[in-house]
Parts: C-alpha cells; sequence; structure tokens
C-alpha cells in the first residue's frame, strides 16, 4: 500500500492540467509500445495535448508533447509554442487537430534557424494523417449579414463578425506538414484553415507540406500573409472564399501533376449565398507557381470563380496546359469592372494563357498586362532553412 501511495503522488507531479473541470488533463502514461496508428515507440515521458482549454496553455521547450486528439483554445485563452518545437500528432486522421477559437490567441513564433512544426507522428507520414491548425476570428464574412456567424466545417466553431482588424495572435516561421484528414466525404481539414481571422493577426513565413486537402484556405476576412509556402498539396495549395480580402506578398506554389489547382478563388460559398453582396477581393503581390510542365498534362494553374475579384501583381507561372481559368459571369463583370486584373505577368510553358469560362466577352488584354514582366519570387532566399521541399 505504502509503496502504491508513493507511486501515485509522483504520477500525480507528472501531470499538467488547467485548473478547471472541463479542461481536459494532460497525463503522462508509460508508451513503451508501439502505436498502432503507425507512429513509432512515444518517449515514455510525453504528454498528451487534447481537450477544451479555458485557461492559457504555454507549451514548455524542454518537453515532449503529443497531439492525440482535438485540441481546442476557447475564447479568452492563449496558446504558447516555443520556437524550435516539434509538435507530433497522433495519426488518426480528422479528429486530431489544433482550432483556435474566436477570441482566443495562438502564439507560435518561430525562427529561421527554429522553426515549429506540426506534424505526424507515424514512422513513414503520409498526406492525410492528421487534422491541420485551424484559426477562427471575428473578421467579416460574407455569408452572413450584421452579427451573425457562421460555423467550421470541423469542429463546428463559430466564426465571422464585423472586427476586420480582429487578433488571433501570430504565426511565424511554421510549418504544417501531412494534414488534410478528411471527417467524411464533404468535411476535410487542411494544413492551415483561417475562418474570418482579421488583420490584427500577424502570418508570416508559413508552409503547407504534402498535405491531402488544400493547403491554406481562407473564409473571408482581412488576414495579410507573407512568405507563404505550399508544396505537393493533393488538392487546391492556396484556396480562399467567402469574401476574403487580404494581401497575400510573396507566395510559392510547388504542385505535382496529381495534385489540384495552385489557387482555387471563389467570391463566395456557393453551398450557401453572397449574403452581403461583396465578392472576395484580396491583393497577391509576388506569386509564382510552379507545375510539372504542359507534356504532363498538368492542367490549371489559377481557377477564379462565383465572381471572385482580386488584383495580382508580379506573376510567375510555369508549366500548365491552362495559367488562368475563369468561370461565371459574376467572375467576368469584375474583369470588365477592373476589379479582377493581374499586371506584370511572365507565362513559361503554358498552352493557354488565360481561358474565359464566364458568358463575358473580354480580351486576355482585359484581363492581363505586362506579359512577360512577371518575375519569380526569391524563394530560394526566403524559404531557405526553414521549409520542405
Amino acid at each position: 500500500m505504502k509503496k502504491q501511495l508513493i507511486l501515485g503522488l509522483a504520477l500525480v507531479s507528472m501531470v499538467f492540467s488547467c485548473s478547471t473541470d472541463d479542461t481536459a488533463d494532460i497525463i503522462i502514461n508509460d508508451n513503451s509500445v508501439t502505436n498502432n496508428n503507425g507512429g513509432g515507440t512515444t518517449d515514455p515521458g510525453t504528454i498528451f495535448l487534447s481537450g477544451t482549454y479555458t485557461e492559457d496553455l504555454t507549451l514548455d521547450a524542454n518537453n515532449t508533447y503529443k497531439l492525440n486528439g482535438s485540441l481546442i483554445m476557447t475564447d479568452g485563452t492563449t496558446l504558447t509554442i516555443p520556437a524550435g518545437m516539434t509538435l507530433e500528432a497522433l495519426s488518426s486522421g480528422a479528429n486530431v487537430y489544433i482550432a483556435i477559437s474566436q477570441g482566443a490567441k495562438i502564439v507560435a513564433n518561430g525562427t529561421v534557424d527554429n522553426p515549429i512544426v506540426l506534424t505526424s507522428d507515424a514512422s513513414n507520414p503520409s498526406a492525410g494523417d492528421w487534422g491541420g491548425l485551424i484559426v477562427l476570428g471575428k473578421a467579416p464574412i460574407n455569408s452572413v449579414t450584421g452579427t451573425a456567424t457562421a460555423t467550421s466545417e470541423i469542429a463546428s466553431l463559430p466564426y465571422g463578425g464585423q472586427t476586420a482588424d480582429d487578433n488571433s495572435g501570430s504565426l511565424n516561421y511554421v510549418r504544417v506538414e501531412y494534414s488534410g484528414g478528411a471527417a467524411d466525404g464533404q468535411s476535410e481539414n487542411n494544413g492551415f484553415s483561417f475562418y474570418g481571422v482579421g488583420s490584427g493577426t500577424v502570418v508570416n513565413y508559413i508552409q503547407a507540406y504534402a498535405g491531402k486537402d488544400d493547403g491554406i484556405e481562407f473564409f473571408g476576412g482581412t488576414v495579410n500573409a507573407s512568405y507563404v509556402s505550399v508544396i505537393n498539396a493533393e488538392d487546391d495549395s492556396v484556396d480562399w472564399t467567402e469574401g476574403y480580402a487580404g494581401t497575400l506578398t510573396n507566395v510559392y506554389i510547388s504542385n505535382r501533376t496529381t495534385d489540384d489547382k495552385a489557387i482555387e478563388a471563389d467570391g463566395y460559398n456557393t453551398d450557401f449565398s453572397n449574403a452581403t453582396g461583396v465578392f472576395s477581393k484580396p491583393t497577391v503581390n509576388n506569386l509564382t507557381i510552379v507545375g510539372q510542365g504542359t507534356s504532363e498534362g498538368h492542367s490549371e494553374a489559377v481557377r477564379l470563380r462565383a465572381g471572385t475579384q482580386g488584383i495580382f501583381t508580379n506573376v510567375h507561372i510555369t508549366g500548365y496546359v491552362e495559367g488562368f481559368d475563369l468561370d461565371d459571369e459574376d467572375t467576368g463583370n469584375g474583369v470588365v469592372s477592373d476589379d479582377l486584373q493581374v499586371t506584370n505577368v511572365t507565362f513559361v510553358d503554358v498552352t493557354t494563357n488565360m481561358k474565359n469560362d464566364t458568358t463575358v466577352s473580354f480580351t486576355d488584354a482585359d484581363f492581363y498586362t505586362g506579359e512577360g514582366s512577371g518575375t519569380a519570387t526569391d524563394y530560394a532566399t526566403w524559404g531557405a532553412g526553414w521549409t520542405k521541399q
């Protein structure tokens, strides 16, 4: 009995938990056995993370953590991840993810030499092993009006509102790998999902690598992102919808022929409606898209549809049958009104620079100017040291 009591006290001292009853405890178990989901042998000192947190959670660089379910940070809390940390997720699909709710924050500030990596725990990881990172804010979306909110595809959490400069924290030098676990045929995680995230949020130097669904998707909001890398996303690399209106600067996308679009852009979510009548209209500066070449039949680099607008400046596209494919009347109207324009673009090994499927009449010159003047973003420099190729 005495030995059991001492052992029990020792185990209690090793448990890290929040103080409220509705917050899941983080329990240290003996994990000297091999994970049946494809993961390797776990350090017996691993701290498992999952549950709904109503207090701040700060990870310690001296500890080893593993995400073994949904980790949801609630309104008023902050998740802090230190530079250089690799946080593994149980390779069991969609229900393993991190969600930063409206009013919560994530502070994940890596460095070029010490990036933060969110990845699978599998010995041989692959796309879709786990969910991904979900951030939800209070910035405007066009699928609802007034103070109404929409609900996220994964986790069913609210997002949207009237706070354009809403602050959900900061992400610097963060890489998400092997994400995109599917909950069902319609609901899939992305590497990074930004739901109604505001411009007060700092996003610089992020990479989505080898995800099963989209690399990075913006569901409305006004958040800006700079130095964005997406490699081998099986679905679209960068996706926006629901009235996204931020600025993307220095974006590098590399696709295989089996991957879908480099960019798929919607003015609104066609599964719902454009309740506000305002279309997506981001600004995209310094965009490089690299496909596998027309000889491999790599189809569309950029699909613009559902009335999306946008101002693209300095674009370089290599190795696609089609550079830009425009669909829907509202999208064509955006070209005519100069709300959808491309300035300074270079096409290399591209069969058709622009395909007009909008039912609106306009010429290539109405849509893009400065052909041959687009220069590739300097990915060799800004992507060095922290990205995965």
